[in-house]
């Protein structure tokens, strides 16, 4: 029995809760204390659950958290993984427990939750503009003053806007602000380095406020191109870094170290070997720099886009073929359905949808099919696929004239593999967690 370390989060209320029935993937008929839920013998594969349910593979989380930190001491980089893929407090526990330095997260409401459980940094990865959002925040930095949240800033307006509200607080300490550098075409963030060190002054002039440092999204640079992606991404960091030197040169900086942060789950290990460079008192700078990275879907992977770019990854760090010593990031998210339907001989109609599975960057990808019952799942053949997804079901197209067209029948179990976890985790309020075997271990809790 596999099980993931806590770091001494919040997490009794969530073990101690009940469960009520009407929670997807769960099959029962009266209130369940969570934590039994490891005790009651289901087995995915014996059709235990309900369907469709969605379940993390304890091996393949364990595997990953442990790949990342050995990843980030190689580079001698920091960690913050994104929350928001996730929004679980049992995973922030893990990857806490494993390295992390704190949790990225995306809107206000986010940090209210992960200071709920106890999370103590966070980096909020977005523009705080709102002022109830605002308000909320700081709300925590005056009651908690053990708490650390930074926070970001692309324009003189959103300085303004935190410096105001900062004033009108009595804080322990200034707030922490970070300057976006964005992308021309892109979303937020300031357009040219000039935007950018002009932001920077802003916030070092400001009552209340200090500047952290610079960060910028790469993730955004991916295209079709990829030599043109990997040029455009190395180009991106080196405005970072050279931001950074030139607002120390100005004397910007007074805090005891500076922040350089990116890093989506696409290109990670370019800015790892970037910002790695910087980690440290190097360079003729006045203090320390942390090089942050912020992926978040390394920890479960994927079957789709992310699979394609860690292989793409696992290349250019050379760990391709049978001399590599560790396999690298393992897919750990699968939804499960059951088939409802045959009505045509190359069409299965799937117990699960829009409402259950991402579907904004590529559908579902089946994986494994079972019938009810011991034994092992057969992998789905080439030349199945999803071919279309409705609210609540998934169309698996079987090639005409292929076994499973006549062996496939209603009641089997079809195992599917996503693409971009974040779209699949916000569907489900509860995960369950299995072994290799597919005997349910546990859950894992969401609060989107």
């Amino acid at each position: 029995m596999h099980t993931l370390p806590h770091n001494g989060l919040a997490l009794a209320s969530l073990e101690e809760q009940l469960l009520q029935p009407g929670i997807k993937g769960l099959p029962i008929t009266e209130p369940l204390r969570q934590g039994a839920l490891g005790l009651q013998g289901w087995n995915v594969l014996h059709a235990d659950t309900s369907f469709p349910v969605a379940v993390l593979k304890t091996s393949s989380l364990l595997h990953n958290l442990d790949w990342m930190r050995r990843f980030c001491e190689r580079y001698k980089v920091t960690l913050a993984p994104h929350g928001k893929t996730t929004m679980s407090p049992q995973l922030f526990a893990a990857q806490l427990a494993n390295g992390a330095w704190g949790i990225t997260l995306a809107t206000a409401t986010q940090v209210q939750v992960a200071h709920r459980f106890g999370v103590r940094r966070v980096l909020l990865a977005n523009q705080l503009v709102a002022p109830a959002d605002i308000r909320s925040v700081l709300a925590l930095l005056r009651g908690d003053p053990d708490f650390e949240c930074i926070v970001l800033a692309d324009s003189l307006a959103g300085v303004a806007r935190l410096a105001d509200a900062v004033g009108l607080h009595s804080l322990a300490r200034p707030l922490l602000v970070l300057v976006e550098l964005g992308l021309a075409g892109k979303r937020a963030g300031c357009r040219t380095p000039e935007e950018a060190i002009t932001v920077a002054r802003a916030i070092a002039g400001a009552p209340g406020l200090l500047l952290a440092g610079f960060e910028g999204y790469e993730g955004l640079l991916v295209s079709d191109d990829r030599g043109a992606d990997l040029v455009a991404v190395d180009a991106f960091l080196a405005q970072l870094v050279a931001l950074v030197r030139g607002a120390d040169d100005e004397g910007l900086f007074t805090g005891s170290e500076i922040v350089l942060s990116a890093g989506g789950s696409s290109y990670f290990d370019l800015v790892a070997r970037r910002f790695g460079q910087m980690s440290g008192q190097v360079g003729g700078l006045s203090r320390p720099v942390r090089a942050v990275l912020r992926s978040g879907c390394y920890l479960t992977s994927d079957h789709g886009i992310y699979q394609r770019l860690l292989e793409e990854l696992d290349e250019r760090e050379g760990r391709v073929g049978a001399g590599r010593e560790r396999p690298g990031l393992r897919p750990a998210l699968e939804v499960w359905s059951m088939v409802q339907s045959r009505p045509e001989p190359t069409l299965a109609i799937l117990t699960m949808g829009k409402r259950d599975a991402s579907y904004d960057a590529d559908l579902p990808v089946p994986l494994l099919y079972h019938r009810p019952g011991p034994g092992t799942p057969h992998p789905i053949p080439n030349g199945c696929e999803i071919v279309k997804l409705n609210d609540q079901h998934a169309w698996l197209r079987l090639p005409e004239g292929h076994p499973l067209c006549a062996e496939l029948g209603v009641g089997d179990l079809v195992g599917c593999g996503i693409s971009h976890p974040c779209t699949t985790f916000d569907k489900w309020p509860l995960l369950l967690s299995v072994d290799d075997d597919y005997h349910v271990r546990g859950a894992i809790n969401t609060c989107f």
